[in-house]
């Protein structure tokens, strides 16, 4: 099941684990990809809080939490490569992977025909 956010995140759900990332709207609208910060694995991630950086060489911009959960990996092939965050946001440029807190928080999330329409 893939989702979207509209702070343009979009995750992978694989039973109870998201895979986290931006989308390749966020990743156009930022440009090049110079820097990658992520959390930390344990860390206990609140929806709608920070939980990432990204950062061009036009700015940086937080990755905001898409659900609540523990963060269970991190994809530091991004960090070394932030290019890749930029050039295959839904393939190797994911972010991380966190444990759902609260499976129902999927609910107001959008597919992938609503975040079309929602960026036009």
């Amino acid at each position: 099941m893939l989702k979207y956010t509209d702070e343009h995140e979009w995750l992978r759900l694989e039973g109870d684990v998201a895979t986290v990332g931006i989308t390749d709207h966020a990743a156009e609208q930022l440009g090049d990809l110079v820097f990658v910060e992520l959390p930390k694995v344990g860390a206990t991630l609140t929806k709608g809080a920070a939980a990432a950086v990204v950062e061009s060489v036009k700015a940086a911009s937080d990755v905001y939490a898409p659900v609540d959960g523990e963060v269970t990996e991190v994809n530091e092939a991004a960090v070394a490569n932030p290019e890749s965050v930029g050039t295959d946001p839904q393939g190797a440029g994911w972010l991380y992977r966190v444990r759902l807190g609260d499976p129902s928080q999927l609910d107001g999330l959008m597919d992938e025909a609503a975040y079309r329409a929602f960026v036009g």
